[in-house]
């Protein structure tokens, strides 16, 4: 498996560099200085065929995808019905996290919006080590070492992704080419929004690999527009907590330079 998934890679790297050229986006790569940060973006139109790139090496480069594994995670919780969309509840068990928001019962809403790792956990255990096998297998995402603990594997580096997986998998998403049913791809949807306006809708969730040296930082989603959907996968390196706000700023300012969003 792993030499398929890594032959896959490469095949997807071809793909995405023969589509644009490889040359570093300049207007992007002056927003990663500005930041003072080092990291890469992949931004690629559903129907227009333009992908936009900085730091191609870094694109291609696999790193733990942590909660950003959510998006596929809840499609695969839903389809095995380890969570219900009609506000079931996930009972807190009383155990103080660090974060306040994961100290209280959540639906499948509240834990994607906050993130709470408890929550997936526990619908990691309902799906099981060979059903995750069998999804990753089918999307043909990222490289899954083997044997993996169920309830950390996209936590500690058993899986590792790049931003080019990241986009195509969401693409795959977008386009319910996926072994998934209507309902699940209608939840996640839902679950994913952060903002709607007149002009777009941006669908999107953060990670943070903090058992990575040093720590990264993701930023993954889409813009949904009336004449096209942008897809936008970033990383950044994370030296401290106040890193973070770093990588919703450099993507937002990405898609505002490209004049994705205004």
């Amino acid at each position: 498996m792993h030499h398929y998934m890594n032959i896959r890679a490469f095949s997807l790297i071809c793909l995405f560099l023969s589509v644009q050229a490889s040359a570093e986006d300049q207007s992007i790569a002056d927003l990663f200085t500005k930041q003072e940060v080092s990291g890469t973006i992949v931004i690629s139109s559903l129907r227009g065929g333009e992908t936009f790139i900085h730091n191609d090496f870094r694109a291609a480069q696999r790193f733990s995808p942590a909660s950003t594994f959510k998006i596929l995670n809840t499609l695969i919780s839903l389809e095995e019905r380890a969570i219900s969309r009609n506000g079931e509840v996930m009972m807190w068990d009383g155990k103080i996290h660090d974060l306040p928001d994961w100290n209280r019962d959540q639906t499948l809403e509240s834990a994607f919006k906050v993130s709470c790792v408890w929550c997936f956990q526990q619908m990691a255990k309902e799906v099981g080590v060979e059903k995750y096998r069998a999804y990753l297998s089918k999307a043909e995402f990222g490289e899954l070492s083997v044997p993996f603990e169920v309830t950390t594997f996209w936590l500690d580096g058993s899986l590792k992704v790049s931003a080019l997986e990241q986009v195509a998998l969401l693409k795959k998403i977008y386009r319910r080419t996926l072994p998934f049913s209507a309902s699940s791809y209608e939840a996640l949807s839902d679950v994913m929004l952060v903002e709607k306006t007149g002009s777009y809708a941006l669908r999107a969730k953060t990670g943070w690999a903090t058992r990575m040296t040093p720590q990264v930082g993701w930023y993954v989603g889409y813009v949904e527009k009336s004449d096209d959907v942008w897809f936008f996968a970033t990383n950044v390196d994370i030296r401290n907590q106040e890193d973070l706000p770093v990588r919703q700023k450099v993507t937002r300012d990405a898609l505002q330079v490209k004049g994705i969003i205004p």
